[in-house]
């Protein structure tokens, strides 16, 4: 395997990807500034949802946060040019990662899929070769990277193709309950509006997003069959991009295939002048670092699959109940609303204390107030304010959700003082009900 692993292979497919990738995060920072997504989400609200555990980082949300977006699109540029790469891209992920853990109220598969290519490359040697680096110091210049460079990105993009595609195998996809759902929204879309609210629509969206997510690497990695998909992967995400608006995601999605090409076209049609690697030797570091490697890749890998199958663990339905959709590549499979309303009982005095929800969340604050994690985390808030003010209290939430545009049922016990109720990350919360018989 360590020769599988280590044989080097012509780096132009990986040189040409640090310079998309370089530039789509420069955009995905400097536009959530322009686009208003910064402010809406990390400003404005009085607090966020972040992450379990994570509440110290509490302390970023509010102003600074415009600052963090701004530089953290230098490090984007210092990755694309290949300025002092090592600092650019380490310096993207902390500043990714803080400002992705800190929230939930705009959470997004792609963009955990940012983080774990993020990580990627802060391993990947991309500045060896047209960059400000090699320029600057011409030892570090390469033609070459080791072979498992290519194997992790074509590994990482088939977990999460796969499992996306496999996650559609639910009744409301597959009768196309759901695509009708996801495209009633999208009729006013000039051009296309009218004919995505066709059955013939609809059912090319039920078995093209089961299809492509299934067969898309395994089709982008046969030679004779890679150009017909590449050519169709253009459509499908420039259709994405049209219709949903999910940021650089889609082009992201497309410099991808970056790796599935040979070097020869790479060189051809990116980098004419660069020399091409031919000689497929095997160059073998340290033992350690092997080790290193390989127990890296295994255990990577490991939780990379992990993830997406830990709901299969969990009794209640995932749809309903929202444990272990997080990090599984779930992605756009229900529509799902929640009302909820808290009760906060005075335990000295045993009166009712008046408290609404507008009082501390933002208008797009209210639609994660379906998902359990965030009513708790809610409910926590609310009971430190008043213990602030010297007041015990307790906390109730009579919550009520409907998924798919179906009848609003009842969600969490509302006789369980979220408080004092613990939070379960792998095990079922016992105040979360089970889903209705008529769901």
């Amino acid at each position: 395997m360590k020769n599988w692993l280590f044989k080097r292979i012509d780096n132009s497919s990986l040189i040409v990807f640090r310079l998309i990738f370089g530039l789509l995060i420069t955009l995905e920072a400097w536009g959530a500034i322009a686009t208003g997504w910064v402010k809406e989400v990390l400003v404005d609200p009085k607090f966020t949802f972040n992450f379990l555990g994570l509440d110290f980082l509490q302390l970023l949300q509010g102003p600074y946060m415009y600052a963090h977006f701004l530089i953290m699109g230098c490090f984007g540029v210092m990755v694309m040019t290949g300025f002092r790469y090592r600092v650019g891209i380490i310096g993207y992920t902390i500043f990714w990662m803080a400002a992705y853990f800190m929230q939930k109220s705009a959470y997004n598969n792609h963009y955990y899929l940012l983080i774990l290519i993020l990580v990627f490359m802060c391993l990947a040697p991309a500045h060896k070769y047209f960059s400000a680096d090699a320029k600057r110091n011409p030892n570090i210049k390469s033609l070459s990277m080791p072979n498992w460079i290519r194997i992790f990105i074509i590994g990482q993009l088939w977990v999460v193709y796969t499992f996306a595609s496999v996650a559609k195998f639910y009744p409301d996809w597959l009768d196309g309950t759901f695509p009708e759902l996801l495209m009633s929204g999208k009729r006013n879309l000039i051009w296309v509006g009218d004919l995505l609210q066709t059955s013939f629509a609809h059912q090319s969206i039920i078995y093209v997003g089961i299809l492509f997510d299934l067969l898309v690497i395994p089709l982008l990695l046969w030679k004779r069959t890679r150009m017909f998909i590449f050519i169709f992967s253009i459509f499908f995400h420039l259709f994405n991009s049209l219709v949903f608006q999910i940021g650089i995601f889609p082009y992201m999605s497309l410099a991808f295939t970056l790796f599935f090409f040979s070097a020869e076209t790479i060189n051809q049609n990116f980098l004419s002048q660069k020399p091409l690697y031919t000689k497929n030797e095997v160059k073998l570091p340290f033992v350690s670092k092997i080790q290193v490697v390989q127990v890296f890749l295994i255990v990577w890998f490991v939780i990379q699959i992990g993830l997406p199958l830990r709901h299969r663990f969990i009794p209640n339905d995932v749809l309903w109940t929202e444990e272990g959709h997080r990090l599984s590549w779930r992605m756009m499979l229900r529509s799902k609303h929640g009302i909820t309303k808290y009760k906060v009982i005075d335990k000295k005095t045993g009166e009712q204390i008046r408290v609404k929800t507008e009082d501390y969340l933002t208008k797009r604050q209210h639609k994660v107030m379906s998902k359990p994690d965030c009513i708790w985390q809610l409910a926590q808030r609310i009971h430190e304010d008043f213990a602030d003010q010297g007041i015990d209290v307790e906390v109730y939430a009579n919550t009520k959700i409907s998924v798919n545009q179906r009848p609003y049922y009842q969600l969490i016990d509302s006789d369980v003082d979220l408080a004092t109720a613990k939070f379960h990350y792998f095990t079922p919360n016992p105040w979360v009900l089970p889903k209705p018989e008529k769901f």
